[in-house]
């Protein structure tokens, strides 16, 4: 399928589809003439990828986990030994990201508790 079919398979603009592309989470056929052919397992990769990024994962990380997950009924189960303990490092990484980001919001929110004005 061409770029337009997958854009509107995916709901991912053709701009993303590029980008998956250059961070070597996609690759698509090329015909002589350049432009991209994707293929069924195509969409089935941009979903893993949508998925993976909506779970925090940078795309570099998602690069490493591709290779070494599928799909079970809507879920993304990992089939590498080594997988888990990575994701597991990512889910350190994010739950001390939400750790800094709610010390933040709570000394934001003492400081326009204490503004004269609201």
């Amino acid at each position: 399928m061409r770029m337009k079919e997958m854009v509107r398979r995916t709901g991912v603009h053709e701009r993303l589809l590029r980008y998956y592309e250059q961070q070597q989470l996609l690759q698509p056929a090329r015909l002589s003439s350049g432009y991209r052919v994707y293929s069924e397992p195509d969409v089935e990769t941009v979903r893993r990828i949508r998925c993976l990024l909506a779970a925090g994962l940078p795309t570099s990380v998602i690069a490493q986990v591709l290779p070494c997950i599928e799909a079970d009924d809507e879920r993304i189960v990992p089939t590498c030994p080594d997988l888990v303990a990575r994701l597991r490092q990512e889910h350190a990484r994010i739950g001390r990201a939400i750790e800094e980001l709610q010390t933040s919001r709570t000394m934001l929110g003492a400081v326009i508790a204490d503004a004269p004005f609201r």
